[in-house]
């Protein structure tokens, strides 16, 4: 099993470049909250800070590896992912929508990976009935965070897992 940790400030609107980890507690990725230009940064803050969620994941070389963002079109609500270095795209939508906690699908149009998502335990990536990664915030003065993706997983691209739980998980709707 793979390992990565970082922290994370409480307070949404603070976006800084944040470090990630792996096991021997060596950098293996940078990510940041990012905005296009100021005015999506100002109308975000007036909207809580989740309307113009959109994350970027940087290799050690500050390459820009993954990206996820979410997107509000007729009502609906879903994330777009990029993986840039295996030129690859991924939907992320909400599935049993109308629960409390709603599970996450995400599918690049051949593989599917469900999220159950936890408040306050691990949330589970699934994929045929397996887990295959699992991700949890714990808060103190500053929220810990924790990626675990198992050795068989389809995908073992840290960025995605990273990406998509900042979104999703972190952020939610």
């Amino acid at each position: 099993m793979h390992t990565y940790t970082y922290k994370q400030p409480i307070a949404i609107d603070i976006t800084p470049m944040t470090s990630v980890f792996n096991e021997e507690g060596i950098v293996t990725y940078k990510f940041q909250r990012y905005y296009s230009n100021g005015l999506k940064k100002f109308a975000d803050k007036l909207w809580d800070y989740r309307y113009f969620l959109h994350y970027n994941v940087y290799d050690t070389n500050d390459q820009l590896v993954f990206m996820c963002k979410k997107v509000s079109r007729k009502g609906r609500v879903y994330y777009e992912a990029v993986d840039y270095l295996h030129e690859r795209k991924y939907m992320i939508a909400y599935d049993k929508w109308k629960e409390l906690i709603p599970d996450l699908m995400i599918t690049d149009g051949n593989k599917t990976i469900m999220i159950d998502k936890e408040m306050d335990d691990w949330s589970r990536f699934m994929h045929n009935d397996q887990e295959i990664a699992r991700w949890k915030a714990e808060v103190g003065e500053e929220f810990s965070l924790q990626l675990e993706i198992k050795e068989d997983s389809p995908i073992t691209n840290a960025a995605f897992f990273i990406a998509i739980s900042q979104c999703a998980l972190f952020i939610g709707a």
